[in-house]
């Protein structure tokens, strides 16, 4: 029986993270660790990506996360199936004891990070306890939770931020003391970053860790759609059940700040011409002879007096910024928070594609949402469309706006580095 979904349901204030029983690849059973491993569900969107992943191992997660068959039932089904398979099998196999994992990400630059992964207790965004920041999409959460309900398996962990004390009793302290030892396994993925897993079965050390726990509440850094997928599936099931908690990796930034990148716009079928045309007497335009680093160092600049974009696409760079107050007062809601009303993104979507562009947000064959930047700038000049390059969003103003119950547009924010998935999975009826 899993004991992460028994435990008396009584309201907590905080963080209540609970050990279980982990589902890891044997490495005798497969090619390698690494060649098992992806990126998390929503990254792995291109077809050739899939099949890459797929071709590096007959185990990969993708198989999971990811079934390929010719419709959802089928795909669901046959993700069960396969992880029924690998179970009995011997590719996946179950930790002896229930524990807790702390799961560390290195890359060729120096950058660290170090986190714990766990089951934690699902809640409400009114409770306070873990924070969402971005909306979700109805049919994605329907998505993830008919593929949760056939596989009964949280299959990979969403990312939490948290922020520690810095004490010598808290969480993170446990978690460098465990980083010494010896890990359950340590591999380097293709993309260059290397990955060790620990796991935690003390007592003393379990106890110590949902005691510091216990007094945090978490930022949503990626996931939105996953924790969605939790709350719906433990709406589904009278509590106490193991559907009470879900798979997420904690990490305290105030040890190991994440990286916030952000999510640029690739506008098709609008050329760079007509885009900055429509904003003559709307918005300021500045063409800059510089290239692209200078050329973001430049939107910095301008993000930090006010609302600002870049636009690329014919072979130069184009700063939008100071916006008419008088359009932002008639394009933008006045009864959101004025928190929400001066985000970049807030601008971007109410004010320019909705009202300047007339660019619905949610149409993929007008417009795409890429994380990469020179990628970004590539395409439009390829394809003749317009890359509107957003400047990022500090974790701070995310975590504060979170706190207020503001939901920033989707897509306003990239946190990372975000976990590998198939490292350690839960299985809820263990």
């Amino acid at each position: 029986m899993n004991t992460a979904g028994h435990s008396e349901a009584t309201a907590r204030r905080g963080l209540e993270l609970t050990p279980f029983r982990g589902l890891r690849y044997d490495p005798d059973r497969v090619g390698s660790l690494a060649a098992v491993t992806s990126p998390p569900y929503d990254v792995v969107v291109r077809p050739d990506g899939l099949y890459h992943l797929q071709s590096n191992d007959p185990h990969n997660i993708v198989r999971l996360i990811l079934p390929q068959a010719t419709s959802p039932a089928a795909r669901n089904e046959q993700a069960a199936a396969t992880l029924r398979r690998w179970l009995a099998e011997g590719v996946l196999a179950a930790d002896p004891v229930p524990g807790l994992y702390v799961y560390e990400q290195r890359d060729g630059t120096g950058m660290l990070q170090r986190g714990i992964i766990g089951a934690l207790r699902v809640s409400d965004p009114a409770d306070q306890v873990v924070l969402p920041h971005e909306d979700v999409m109805p049919h994605v959460v329907a998505d993830r939770a008919a593929l949760m309900r056939a596989t009964s398996a949280n299959l990979e962990p969403l990312l939490l931020t948290y922020r520690g004390d810095g004490t010598a009793a808290d969480t993170t302290a446990v978690v460098e003391r465990t980083a010494e030892q010896e890990p359950l396994f340590s591999t380097t993925t293709e993309d260059g970053y290397s990955h060790r897993l620990w796991s935690i079965t003390d007592p003393a050390d379990l106890d110590r860790i949902q005691s510091d726990l216990a007094r945090h509440q978490a930022l949503i850094a990626d996931g939105h759609h996953r924790w969605a997928t939790y709350r719906r599936l433990r709406s589904e099931h009278p509590s106490p059940s193991p559907w009470d908690y879900g798979l997420v990796l904690l990490v305290d930034t105030a040890r190991y700040p994440l990286r916030v990148r952000a999510i640029h716009r690739l506008l098709h079928g609008l050329p760079v011409a007509d885009a900055l045309a429509s904003l003559d007497g709307r918005f300021r335009v500045r063409r800059l002879a510089s290239p692209l680093p200078d050329a973001l160092e430049v939107l910095a600049d301008a993000a930090c007096a006010g609302n600002a974009f870049l636009l690329a696409g014919d072979g130069a760079f184009h700063l939008v910024d100071r916006p008419d107050p008088d359009l932002l007062a008639r394009t933008i809601p006045a009864d959101r928070p004025a928190a929400w009303r001066t985000l970049d993104a807030t601008v971007l979507h109410a004010t320019l594609l909705q009202h300047v562009w007339h660019i619905p947000e949610n149409d993929p064959t007008r417009i795409a949402y890429i994380h990469d930047t020179a990628a970004t700038v590539r395409k439009a000049e390829r394809d003749g469309g317009t890359a509107v390059l957003m400047h990022p969003v500090r974790e701070e103003v995310v975590r504060d706006l979170a706190r207020q119950g503001v939901t920033m547009p989707r897509k306003s924010t990239s946190f990372g580095p975000k976990p590998a998935s198939g490292l350690v999975l839960r299985a809820l009826e263990l």
